[in-house]
């Protein structure tokens, strides 16, 4: 039986960013609701840009962006585990999606409320003011 080549601790560093970056890739072919997520992101890093927002306000959107995508990650990632583990439909197979997809909700919902808190005032004024 060959033996494994032996790998670099930098070989195995690099490689798990490329398993990192392939689980996002599926995340942005698999679930639509990620495109939703992308566009959102993109527009409100655009306004933050134009508004030239502060480095406390970025701090709180980049968190909160970041929140909701690890969100629909891990939404997916449970989804994919509750397919593999329970194919035939299962009453706490339902539950175990309902409030993995539930996580993500709460999570747009806050980032929605803390975009219009931040990106609110600034942009009202820009527009109208």
């Amino acid at each position: 039986m060959s033996e494994q080549p032996h790998r670099s601790p930098l070989y195995r560093r690099v490689k798990s960013f490329h398993y990192a970056f392939a689980g996002w890739w599926h995340v942005l072919r698999t679930q639509p609701n990620a495109w939703i997520h992308a566009i959102v992101t993109v527009i409100v890093v655009l306004l933050g840009l134009w508004l030239r927002l502060s480095r406390t306000d970025w701090a709180i959107l980049i968190l909160t962006f970041t929140a909701v995508w690890m969100a629909e990650f891990i939404n997916t990632a449970i989804e994919a585990v509750v397919d593999l583990v329970s194919p035939m439909p299962h009453p706490l197979a339902k539950t175990a999606k309902d409030v993995a997809a539930a996580a993500v909700l709460v999570g747009a919902c806050g980032a929605v409320l803390i975009g219009l808190l931040i990106l609110g005032p600034p942009l009202w004024a820009r527009l109208f003011g």
